[in-house]
């Protein structure tokens, strides 16, 4: 005699078992992630009794991490880092999703250590792992309730970082190398990577730059851009300072897409380290250069100019006691100043010419918005209202 199909289970097109099933007066929807009806019925059995244990005597239902996984990438879809922590999460998937999270610790994320070394993946990037998995875990025991008001999780595991004894060093590169390997980047790529050779600012920025962004200051003839503490890895507001190599190109770009700044067919890129990339590094014999290393090199380019360590921080937009968005226009004026000593040609070190290319300009240009900073007083640079017509800059000299 066969067994007795449980109510509430409905098959989709996909094959797999979903439940639709009110258990205790708690409406109950969701997957069970199995295309066979025997483990789908026992899968719900064990949610069954786990909500009943949850009602009656306040015991935690048992969910997986990869139950938990998901629910963090459908909260947090507005991170910049979200497509890298889905990546992470797949890589741990196999090796931890189907384990109860309260089961999960340093033990139980060995075979997961173990199986990225084998795989030649250095500790930080193992480290970056881990620190999702913690993050989960937390957000379970310290943010998470359920229709029970029960937190996910009793507590957090304490989840430990490995040493980074293989961490590859900086490797800011110098004029003749940032030549050669710029040559060999299609156009759209060198633009970006003009851009962080001449800001610092990060991968993820650029990709994701937006014209709301920039602001106008009419007292020093240049804009900058705003960027929202969401995108910044100090989860502090950031003022990128336009240098005239940085502003050339900007104005070149400006009406290519009414959106973003950097844009490849129309569309944003979700990160610089694409295979346009790797093959130009492999085709300038440079293999060994990242693209943080160019942001490592506008750092170290400042200071080999004398520019200060405040002022450094201020301009790599690095976590400070000061208020990094909040200038006078004397001290606008002075960033500006240190981000143009770079723009300086030397004899003995050939500087990148960008070439032009032919742009279709849109019907209507992207206006900037306009900020005043009057000086020696403070002003808060945050989107505001008036617009100031772009500038037309000369193009020599970058």
């Amino acid at each position: 005699m066969g067994r007795k199909t449980i109510t509430g289970l409905y098959k989709r097109p996909n094959g797999t078992w979903h439940i639709d099933k009110v258990i205790h007066g708690q409406r109950l929807r969701e997957a069970t992630g199995t295309t066979d009806l025997d483990n789908a019925q026992d899968y719900l059995i064990r949610r069954v009794e786990g909500i009943r244990q949850a009602q009656v005597f306040g015991v935690r239902i048992k969910r997986s991490f990869r139950v938990a996984a998901v629910k963090y990438l459908n909260e947090n879809q507005h991170k910049l880092t979200i497509s890298k922590d889905e990546a992470l999460i797949k890589s741990l998937d196999k090796y931890i999703g189907h384990l109860p999270i309260d089961t999960i610790h340093m033990g139980t994320l060995l075979g997961y250590i173990e199986a990225r070394r084998k795989e030649g993946v250095k500790s930080r990037t193992i480290n970056h792992g881990l620190k999702v998995v913690r993050h989960i875990l937390n957000l379970a025991a310290g943010e998470w309730i359920d229709e029970f008001n029960l937190s996910w999780l009793h507590s957090a595991p304490k989840i430990k970082m490995l040493p980074e004894h293989d961490l590859r060093p900086p490797y800011p590169i110098n004029w003749d190398e940032q030549e050669k390997l710029f040559k060999e980047l299609p156009e759209y790529l060198r633009l970006m990577a003009l851009f962080a050779v001449n800001t610092g600012s990060r991968d993820q920025v650029i990709c994701k730059l937006r014209w709301e962004y920039e602001i106008q200051v009419p007292e020093l003839n240049t804009s900058v851009f705003y960027i929202p503490a969401e995108m910044m890895k100090s989860k502090r507001d950031h003022i990128i300072i336009l240098n005239n190599i940085a502003m050339n190109f900007i104005e070149t770009l400006r009406g290519v897409h009414s959106e973003y700044v950097f844009t490849f067919k129309g569309k944003p890129l979700g990160a610089m380290t694409e295979h346009a990339w790797k093959m130009a590094r492999i085709r300038a014999n440079m293999t060994h250069v990242r693209v943080h290393d160019l942001r490592h090199t506008f750092g170290r380019r400042l200071r080999a100019a004398g520019v200060s360590l405040e002022d450094r921080e201020d301009l790599l937009g690095h976590k400070s006691t000061r208020m990094t968005t909040h200038y006078s226009a004397a001290e606008l004026s002075k960033l500006l100043e240190a981000t143009n000593s770079l723009c300086g040609k030397k004899e003995s070190t050939p500087v990148l010419t960008l070439l032009h290319r032919s742009i279709k300009q849109e019907s209507r240009k992207t206006p900037a918005r306009t900020i005043k900073a009057k000086p020696g007083n403070t002003k808060e640079m945050v989107p505001g209202a008036g617009v100031e017509p772009a500038r037309q800059l000369p193009t020599e000299g970058f």
